[in-house]
């Protein structure tokens, strides 16, 4: 489809459109240890796969995009992140300007088929971030006021703090005493769990505990954990306890258990979370934007967590700044159960962006143009371990 098409400048008239899209796999060194039920995500001096999205209007307007790349989270990978955005997903920018989001994901949906969820969402919210960025910088508008504006100006952030040996867990806590609340990484090991819980409730002074097995669990042994805990007020919740597609599991979980269930590896868009609804299968959501592939998705399943009574929980992948501020953008316009667990700042020891305001883990949201960050275009691109560029018109 031509820039001049007819059926295109119907829907987004005149304006600056997308001309350039560039992508670039950056390896970025975290700060600490951090380990799930699933898997590690990252250790003190290791690298973890960041990509990186650039995109400029035919005037110039520049808005950036990233994605933590995290196949054993979900399975996409870096190489695969930029082979779908430049094969696939740039072509579909062509005759579009930053505003036409909805049009872009509709292209992607016809192009990469969501079978029974979406498809490609870590790509597509890459692209969605940065034609966010772009739009905001072209109207002179932050992201918030984009997506319908703010409700709060600054987000307390919730610790967290992954899966090993009970001295290190209880370090950690120690060292995130300022955060607002602690999310506890579980592995599916009764015992060991059990310790690293109670270590964490001796060092957080009754602040709120959000308890994450990232499906390690069986739910006899869930059971049993959450028995354990019974005498616990400040555990506030157990997030996917059981693998993402055993909605069965944990529609018995909700019936059995007290402790609030939380969904996320199995609820990736509205559509997902309206079946758990259905099924009555979760008490509270985990919002991500890398899972919903976009902001806009993002707040289609807020909408039906809010029509549904179940709570909502703010959360991300180990994201870098950019992400950080777009999530803060999202999560700004919600009305959170929970501290926000954003946890990129606590665990990486890079963000690639300057302007971002967190004193005493409270995230202030940003005010400025698009999303409201400065990026470090030249320290990206300088460690680079891959790049690709496309022209999409012009």
């Amino acid at each position: 489809m031509s820039p001049a098409d007819p059926s295109t400048a119907a829907i987004t008239g005149r304006g600056a459109v997308i001309a350039s899209v560039e992508t670039f796999h950056v390896p970025v060194p975290f700060r600490r240890d951090f380990v799930l039920g699933s898997g590690p995500v990252g250790a003190a001096g290791a690298l973890g796969d960041v990509v990186f999205v650039r995109i400029e209007t035919s005037d110039g307007t520049v808005g950036w995009g990233e994605q933590r790349a995290l196949p054993s989270w979900s399975y996409e990978t870096a190489r695969t992140i930029m082979d779908v955005i430049h094969h696939d997903l740039a072509p579909l920018l062509q005759g579009l300007t930053p505003f036409d989001v909805e049009l872009f994901h509709r292209r992607a949906s016809t192009a990469l088929s969501p079978s029974v969820s979406n498809g490609f969402p870590f790509a597509r919210a890459a692209i969605d971030v940065a034609l966010h960025d772009a739009a905001g910088h072209l109207a002179g508008l932050p992201v918030h006021q984009l997506l319908g504006g703010r409700i709060a100006d600054r987000i307390p952030l919730c610790s967290a703090i992954g899966v090993g040996p009970t001295e290190v867990v209880a370090e950690h806590a120690r060292d995130s005493r300022e955060y607002h609340a602690f999310k506890v990484k579980v592995r599916g090991d009764l015992e060991a769990d059990r310790a690293s819980i109670l270590a964490v409730v001796e060092e957080a002074g009754g602040k709120p505990i959000w308890l994450d097995a990232n499906q390690s669990y069986r739910p006899s042994q869930l059971l049993r954990l959450a028995r354990a805990l019974e005498d616990i007020p400040s555990v506030q919740c157990i997030e996917q306890p059981v693998p993402s597609t055993d909605w069965a599991g944990m529609r018995r979980l909700r019936r059995d258990l007290t402790l609030p269930l939380a969904i996320d590896e199995g609820s990736f868009t509205a559509t997902d979370l309206a079946r758990s609804a259905h099924l009555e299968a979760a008490d509270m959501v985990v919002i991500k934007v890398c899972k919903s592939g976009g902001l806009r998705a993002a707040q289609r399943t807020a909408a039906v967590a809010q029509a549904h009574g179940i709570e909502i929980l703010a959360s991300g992948l180990t994201d870098c700044g950019i992400g950080f501020a777009a999530a803060l953008h999202l999560f700004s316009a919600m009305d959170l159960a929970l501290p926000a667990e954003l946890n990129g700042p606590e665990l990486l020891a890079e963000l690639y962006v300057e302007g971002l305001d967190i004193t005493g883990a409270v995230a202030t949201v940003p005010r400025g143009p698009g999303l409201g960050v400065r990026v470090d275009e030249e320290r990206i691109r300088g460690t680079a371990l891959a790049t690709a560029s496309a022209r999409v018109s012009g």
